[in-house]
């Protein structure tokens, strides 16, 4: 897709969003179901995916690791919006990855020690690209991609999560 095709394809929906902001509001959801064992079913309609226990808290290594899944959902995002704004910018990129890693203790999600922290405590995201781009333009790249990504956004944003517990 090229940058003149991708704003075709966006100027009706931002003009929309324009005149009624209401509705660029989404829902977003998503939903597990628990099963056998200690593990959790997501079903997201693409795909299916089981979420267990990491092998450092005493999972045997089949399912995948929440902690995983978040950096998973991650590098997706800042993957998607970086060719997003690539294309945006006329900036071609033939190739590249995007690698997200963060440090987990699982000290404090086995509550071996209450000063360990629960869930990772730094996370480091890095792009490599095979691209035609200026310093300048891969600096704009860099932070356009930071400002739009979803998921980093909302990491890095302390969103208030509402958690509440029932009966079915």
């Amino acid at each position: 897709m090229k940058a003149d095709e991708l704003r075709a394809l966006q100027a009706p929906i931002k003009e929309k969003y324009r005149d009624n902001p209401d509705a660029a509001r989404v829902i977003l959801k998503a939903e597990g179901r628990l099963g056998d064992g200690i593990a959790c079913r997501i079903e997201t309609g693409k795909a299916i995916a089981e979420a267990g226990l990491h092998p450092a808290t005493g999972g045997d290594g089949s399912q995948l690791c929440s902690g995983d899944m978040l950096l998973e959902a991650l590098v997706a995002c800042a993957g998607v919006t970086l060719k997003a704004v690539a294309t945006a910018l006329d900036i071609p990129v033939r190739d590249g990855t995007v690698t997200a890693s963060g440090v987990f203790d699982a000290r404090g999600t086995l509550g071996v020690d209450r000063e360990a922290p629960v869930g990772l405590d730094a996370i480091e995201l890095k792009f490599e690209l095979d691209a035609d781009a200026s310093e300048e333009q891969l600096a704009s790249l860099h932070k356009l991609t930071e400002r739009y990504c979803v998921v980093l956004q909302t990491i890095r944003g302390n969103v208030p999560v509402d958690s509440s517990i029932s009966l079915q």
